[in-house]
């Protein structure tokens, strides 16, 4: 009975199902979870040290319209996964430490998606009323108005501004690439996501296996 037993591991090795298996995770001889935690990390530090830029043009900008916060918790995310699946990726779990950073870096993603949504939705009510801001320099500020025929209007100030054309145009085009960046960000941390719940619960079955009985097996129950 112990003869067979080298015969058996030697034919798990070869089998082409297990090559093919540990392939499905792999791209470019990485696996693809971490391709998407470092993509995740490079898009986070990019909203971030844009969102510094955009927050260093006027002292006055509120924290919502430069979103440097939503780089910093996706940065957060793409460290623990990069970590995660640089260490040890395994889709079961074998440990309570496997799951419970597995399970962390699900919610941190999504977490990330739905900040990021948020800052894509303000970006981009800031920028729709950019477009339509008539502005005056005045001292070192800009004021700009939305319509400048109402004496009612809200009139829009930025400290600090030299000129009016950095926030005419150059803040402008910021905004635009923050709601580029943090809009392909959503959509990686949904992948991610999508990515745990697909190896966990698609390619590995979960639950009861049912499965032939053997003749022990068979014997112990009668017993």
């Amino acid at each position: 009975q112990a003869a067979p037993e080298p015969a058996m591991k030697k034919k798990a090795k070869g089998d082409p199902k297990t090559g093919q298996e540990e392939e499905s995770h792999t791209c470019c001889g990485c696996r693809f979870p971490l391709l998407v935690a470092l993509l995740q990390l490079v898009l986070g530090i990019s909203i971030t040290v844009l969102g510094f830029i955009m927050a260093g043009i006027s002292s006055s900008l509120l924290v919502r319209d430069t979103p440097y916060w939503a780089g910093i918790i996706v940065c957060v995310v793409a460290l623990v996964g990069t970590v995660m699946l640089c260490v040890s990726y395994q889709p079961e779990e074998k440990t309570c430490f496997q799951f419970a950073i597995k399970l962390m870096y699900f919610l941190l993603s999504t977490l990330s998606l739905i900040t990021c949504v948020l800052a894509v939705a303000f970006v981009a009510h800031h920028y729709s009323q950019i477009t339509q801001f008539t502005c005056d320099a005045v001292l070192d500020s800009c004021q700009c108005k939305l319509d400048t025929s109402d004496p009612l209007s809200r009139t829009f100030v930025y400290q600090d501004v030299a000129d009016c054309t950095s926030v005419t145009s150059t803040f402008n085009l910021y905004l635009l690439l923050q709601m580029v960046l943090n809009l392909i960000t959503a959509i990686v941390c949904l992948l991610a996501c999508f990515v745990m719940w697909k190896h966990r619960y698609q390619v590995f079955f979960v639950g009861v296996r049912l499965h032939s009985l053997t003749g022990t097996e068979i014997q112990q129950q009668k017993v």
